[in-house]
């Protein structure tokens, strides 16, 4: 027999104990959930029946308590999560495995890896590890040879002599092989070629070196990190999330205590599987314009992100488009947070309408009174916050009863009104009249309305520009005071003006929206503005961060490297780190090649791809967008036979999508993807180019790229993002003149 062969029924023999044990497991924990089950409706049945339901006596009470209190242990106990990760292993108990000799010792352990830690509770026996545990970390980074991993107790050192990758499935081995290397092209290779699916997918098996010590960086309160497209910037982020989870039973980090900031519902719905697959549930997924629908509830309108850039897109070139542009730049920048800041102190110092306060021809307070105290605020309250303690202050005074007689009063006069006579005495109702025009005089100081005091900037002639000064405004000023002033007055705002609102509306009432969060992952980092990140760091002021992005595929505004340093003084975090990502593992090396000359000469730079070749992609002119359709469902059948699971279409905007989708569907069954609520399915479909950024498909069909369609560098970006999403073939079709950009 040879080396292989000794080796594979060793490996057969592992095998067949690791699932024998599982299978064992199993069955213990099916029993002791459906004992734990039995037992809780009983506990909940002996309490209906043993107890009085509702009671004043004092040993009822008691024991109403002892019953409930068994009821929550039994609940607490309750817990499936480890049948579920049992049952789940059974498929694949592990896709690893090294040989390591601890330093000191001279015992050498076969050291497993994978999804879950699997150990004989009664002998301590560890038949597979946790990819997250802290001596897995070898696996990822290490060749053969001395190695070095954390421990709680400190750094550990050792020897690996042999590093193995595995591809089990249905409980089967079908191959296995040594790597003197980390995870070797071979497997990477195998996933990477494969259809991808309609929901991510986790990397355990595959993750690389650079990316391992990303996901296990505990020593930084902010890690930055830019990464190209295709390297892995959001499986890093999600395995990141469940790797300080796993590492929550040391730090308290629970759940429901984390994060993700996504760019839109598209890509909350994609990535949605991913921690659910590695055992973590309950991890809250946000979009922006669902916190600002949230929390202002129609107040300005709705317009959405998808609806800017829709109108970017269609006023480029246009005296329009510039000024919005411009308007986005503003908005969203350090200079208008410095501006708005201004406009608080300005407010507070010179505007509050306060007076000297009588009662009875009594003074109560003079305005110089009041506005001491206002200002004299050495612990920060907020302002609406503050005002309303000088109200209650004041009623104070009136009344010792002050708030609920006060409210009580106003119900009086509501009701009287017309009706004076239900009222007996005619001097209490003077008392009372007098009483709550009292508060609604003093409320003319003591209320602030956060979008008042937007609407003042802009409606007041000449003090945006007073309180810019030493500040570079943009050449359309003028043209976007008038703009924003307009649609203030209707009701409405712009996209770029809801983190402005946002911004006034923490800063004057505090931070009552969210509360609890102490671990933050902001993905595509550069679709957000400066003065967002304002917004975030009060939000979730006292959160760790993850923020991964690449502002080469930023859209609607400039952006550089200088964002993350934005982002690093603007978080404001101790301990920070900025990594690089460079290497692009979705697309093959032809479809790399095709994406990073778009970007311009010099763009390449330090950038890598996997080695994994394929066709060469296609650029395909064609007369009509009749035939242009007709190429488009050929296309789709043909790489619907080779195997191709996922196909789209990639529009440059909504409406455009939404016509080819309608022209389409007439020859082949396809989705039209939505900006609010769709969701990436199997099969081909037809999506923007804004909507398509973060996802991957097997192959990308880029509709109608012509001279006419992409010329600007806004198109520019538009069209990187459309190709960089191809795993394994690009076809660009266009009419007439080819886009200059290719």
């Amino acid at each position: 027999m040879d080396s292989y062969q000794e080796n594979y029924q060793e490996e057969i023999e592992y095998l067949r104990k690791a699932l024998a044990f599982i299978e064992e497991e199993v069955e213990k924990e099916a029993k002791n959930l459906e004992e734990k089950k039995s037992d809780l409706i009983a506990a909940r049945k002996d309490m209906y029946e043993n107890t009085i339901h509702a009671s004043s006596d004092f040993e009822s009470l008691v024991d109403i308590n002892l019953h409930s209190m068994q009821i929550n242990n039994y609940i607490s106990s309750y817990n499936p999560q480890r049948f579920k990760n049992l049952k789940k292993m059974i498929n694949s108990p592990y896709f690893g495995r090294f040989d390591f000799i601890e330093k000191g010792c001279s015992e050498k352990e076969n050291i497993y890896i994978g999804l879950y830690n699997l150990m004989d509770r009664n002998t301590g026996r560890v038949y597979v590890y946790d990819w997250r545990a802290p001596i897995s970390s070898i696996f990822y980074r290490y060749e053969l040879g001395e190695v070095m991993y954390d421990t709680p107790a400190g750094i550990s050192r050792g020897d690996v002599s042999l590093k193995r990758q595995y591809k089990i499935w249905n409980s089967k081995l079908k191959y296995f092989f040594d790597c003197s290397v980390r995870i070797t092209d071979e497997i990477l290779q195998e996933v990477l070629s494969q259809n991808t699916s309609a929901k991510m997918k986790n990397i355990i098996e595959t993750i690389q070196k650079e990316q391992d010590i990303i996901i296990r960086d505990r020593d930084h309160e902010l890690l930055i990190v830019q990464g190209t497209a295709g390297s892995g910037k959001t499986s890093i982020a999600l395995h990141r999330i469940a790797f300080l989870l796993y590492e929550g039973l040391n730090s308290n980090l629970r759940s429901n205590e984390v994060v993700i900031l996504s760019p839109n519902t598209v890509f909350s719905h994609y990535i949605s599987s991913v921690l659910p697959e590695l055992g973590e549930e309950n991890v809250e997924q946000s979009v922006f314009d669902d916190l600002i629908s949230e929390v202002f509830q129609g107040r300005f309108g709705e317009e959405t992100r998808d609806m800017q850039l829709e109108t970017l897109i269609h006023s480029r070139g246009k005296t329009s488009g510039e000024v919005r542009r411009q308007s986005i730049d503003f908005k969203g920048s350090r200079v208008f947070k410095q501006i708005l800041d201004r406009l608080l102190w300005y407010y507070a110092h010179r505007l509050i309408p306060f007076e000297d306060v009588y009662y009875n021809g009594t003074i109560l307070a003079t305005r110089q009174q009041l506005k001491n105290r206002f200002l004299h605020n050495e612990i920060g309250i907020p302002m609406a916050k503050q005002l309303k303690i000088i109200e209650t202050f004041l009623l104070k005074k009136v009344h010792p009863l002050q708030k609920k007689r006060l409210q009580r009063l106003e119900k009086i006069v509501e009701k009287s009104e017309g009706h004076e006579f239900e009222i007996k005495s005619f001097s209490r109702l003077l008392a009372i009249r007098q009483a709550v025009a009292f508060r609604e005089r003093i409320r003319k100081f003591t209320i602030v309305d956060y979008r008042d005091l937007y609407m003042l900037l802009f409606k007041n002639h000449g003090l945006l520009l007073k309180l810019a000064r030493g500040l570079t405004l943009p050449e359309t000023n003028k043209e976007i005071i008038l703009t924003t002033l307009q649609n203030l007055q209707k009701g409405q705002v712009h996209y770029e003006d809801y983190a402005p609102l946002l911004y006034l509306k923490l800063k004057i009432e505090g931070n009552d929206v969210v509360s609890g969060i102490k671990h933050v992952v902001i993905d595509e980092a550069q679709d957000y503005t400066p003065l967002q990140y304002e917004v975030f760091r009060i939000l979730y002021n006292n959160a760790t961060y993850t923020v991964l992005g690449d502002i080469r595929q930023t859209i609607e505004k400039t952006a550089d490297g200088l964002l993350y340093d934005d982002i690093s003084e603007i978080l404001n975090k101790g301990k920070m780190i900025k990594l690089s990502l460079n290497k692009g593992y979705r697309s093959t090396c032809e479809i790399n090649t095709f994406a990073q000359a778009l970007l311009g000469e010099g763009t390449q730079q330090g950038y890598a791809s996997i080695e994994r070749h394929g066709e060469e992609p296609k650029v395909i002119p064609q007369e009509t967008l009749e035939a242009m359709d007709r190429s488009i469902v050929e296309d789709i059948a043909k790489f619907t036979e080779q195997g191709y699971e996922s196909i789209a279409v990639i529009c440059k905007t909504q409406g455009e999508a939404e016509k080819v989708f309608g022209r389409l569907k007439k020859s082949v069954q396809l989705t039209l993807i939505k900006p609010r609520g769709g969701e990436v399915t199997k099969g081909p479909l037809v999506i923007p180019t804004y909507m398509a950024k973060g996802l991957e498909f097997d192959v990308v069909i880029g509709y109608d790229v012509s001279k006419e369609n992409y010329v600007s560098d806004f198109d520019r970006q538009l069209l990187y993002i459309t190709c960089t999403r191809a795993l394994h073939r690009l076809v660009i079709y266009y009419k007439g003149d080819k886009s200059p950009l290719i």
